[in-house]
């Protein structure tokens, strides 16, 4: 019993000793720490704006790949370039871009991020300036090289500052605008780029960038400031890695974007960027695994959220890119279409994206982003199995369901995917993590485009082969098409009805055998957005999401 007292009494002994402070407010308890541990704070009007102008930045920068796709001809003429040399417009910029991404976040941390950012954005308006300048195909080649450098450094830089300043539900909000620009650059920049080239010349694509891209670097210069320049790491620069992370991507781009136009690697170029790219991949792998201040942190993708949402960026930049290259060509190789009818009938797609990104991002803040993430990658897989039914009369009337289908489901996928990545990222290796995070978007992209290149040329020489066997004109069928046509043609084109029916039966079996890789090729792309459902259960609920409260 008496130990039982013991203590009792001797805490009220204490007690006793121990002057009781006076009575107080309690004081408020500070936040939750948020995903990426910044304090929570109510973004203010500054930053809106800072943000705003970053993402215009980042809409010049990604319209700027897609903007000369639909002009290529009329630069070949400027710079009197031949048709296989006029790719490198497109070629040059890519490269520059693959391999300033995943710089972005040393470079960042360098120099601070409103320095390279305004740095980027100066270099590019220069750069278009010299690109609308250029009178030759080496000129060009040079200035879209600095362009896409420019460019490439500015769109990873936009996450760490949108992680930083802003919260749930304004997080969810400004990364549907981020989504809906990233979508609509790519989808209309070929649109715009008929525009401005049938309106004026070619040289208003680049010239288009100089007064917004001045505006732009003023405005971050002035509203943008999240960290200082760590200078000290100039002291352990890993120049090397850079140089083999340089001629690993440089090289890699090369190969997907020249490869299916050179039949691969019967080319002794394309083999041989294949080799250097594969010795340096190895080289360079081995560098940041075990250098102590890496160029690029691969520790990033231990995370398996950050993993996982990279993997679902990497198919939806397969998704993008892919569509927003076939169903173009498709329009312009089969029907026929103008640039002008082109643009009108793509742009559906970015309509349906502008009406869904307010209701995205009222569903991001109240739906669990897996299942916002596995709903989009079905409507998308839906969408590529409409199109998938293309027949040589499908136009606007026909694309007009799956195109709305595509643009709902990016607008699904964007938001949670990067969510996903970069919500559970701490905010020492957002930057880092934010450059690999892109870099997996545009290897998806250039994957996309490569294989459906490759693709195309193989199922087209299939479907001709088998096509030449069913319009034999021993067949009666045959003969009595070429028959019909000729008493059609003999008034138009007296003499010469006979070989002129051939021709038109020779055009629409092309036609056919066009229609049938479109849609073999698309169902393909379909199947792979159906197989990374099967991933979804590896993903842990989003941090982000649980965040959504503060």
């Amino acid at each position: 019993m008496s130990w039982a007292l013991v203590s009792p009494l001797r805490r009220a002994r204490i007690a006793r000793r121990t002057p009781v402070a006076p009575a107080r407010q309690p004081a408020i308890a500070p936040a939750a720490p948020t995903p990426t541990g910044a304090p929570t704070r109510v973004p203010t009007l500054r930053d809106w704006l800072g943000i705003l102008a970053m993402v215009v930045g980042l809409f010049m920068a990604i319209m700027d790949v897609q903007i000369v796709t639909s002009s290529l001809t009329q630069i070949q003429g400027g710079l009197s370039a031949s048709p296989d040399e006029i790719s490198w417009v497109q070629t040059s910029y890519l490269i520059a871009d693959v391999v300033m991404v995943p710089l972005s976040g040393t470079l960042s941390r360098l120099l601070s991020t409103r320095v390279l950012f305004v740095t980027a954005a100066l270099g590019f308006t220069g750069a278009s300036a010299l690109c609308a300048t250029a009178t030759n195909l080496g000129q060009m080649i040079v200035y879209r090289a600095m362009q896409g450098f420019s460019g490439g450094a500015m769109m990873p830089l936009v996450f760490p500052v949108v992680y930083t300043k802003f919260r749930m539900p304004q997080l969810a909000t400004i990364m549907v605008l981020i989504g809906l620009i990233l979508n609509l650059s790519s989808t209309l920049g070929p649109t715009i780029g008929g525009y401005l080239t049938d309106t004026f010349s070619w040289h208003w694509l680049f010239l288009v960038n100089i007064v917004p891209g001045i505006a732009v670097s003023v405005a971050v210069w002035l509203l943008i400031d999240i960290d200082k320049p760590e200078l000290s790491l100039l002291r352990h620069f890993d120049l090397c890695g850079l140089v083999l992370m340089a001629m690993f991507l440089g090289c890699l781009q090369y190969a997907l974007q020249e490869g299916p136009r050179w039949d691969w690697l019967s080319d002794g170029t394309i083999l041989a960027a294949v080799i250097v790219s594969s010795i340096a991949s190895v080289l360079f792998f081995w560098r940041v695994l075990t250098y102590r201040q890496p160029i690029v942190d691969l520790r990033a993708f231990t995370n398996r959220n950050f993993a996982l949402g990279s993997f679902y960026t990497f198919v939806v930049g397969t998704g993008l890119y892919g569509t927003t290259y076939l169903v173009p060509l498709f329009l312009a190789q089969v029907r026929g279409f103008s640039s002008l009818q082109i643009g009108e009938t793509v742009v559906v797609t970015g309509l349906a994206q502008m009406v869904m990104s307010p209701i995205t991002a009222q569903l991001a803040r109240k739906m669990d982003l897996r299942l916002m993430l596995s709903i989009g990658i079905g409507l998308f897989a839906v969408a590529m199995y409409l199109t998938a039914g293309l027949t040589n009369q499908a136009g606007y009337t026909e694309l007009f369901v799956p195109q709305i289908l595509r643009g709902v489901a990016l607008m699904f996928c964007y938001l949670p995917a990067n969510m996903i990545a970069l919500g559970s990222v701490p905010q020492a290796k957002l930057k880092n993590a934010a450059g690999l995070y892109n870099l997996t978007r545009d290897l998806g992209g250039a994957i996309a485009l490569a294989t459906i290149g490759t693709l195309m040329n193989q199922r087209l020489h299939f479907h001709w082969n088998r096509l030449i066997e069913d319009i034999n004109p021993a067949r009666p069928a045959v003969q009595h098409f070429l028959d019909t046509q000729v008493n059609r043609l003999e008034t138009l084109v007296p003499g010469d009805a006979g070989r002129t029916a051939v021709r038109l039966l020779a055009d629409l079996a092309r036609r056919e055998a066009l229609v049938l890789t479109y849609n073999d090729v698309i169902m393909l792309l379909g199947s792979l957005f159906v197989a990374g459902l099967f991933l979804m259960p590896l993903v842990n609920r989003p941090r982000a999401a649980a965040g959504a409260g503060h």
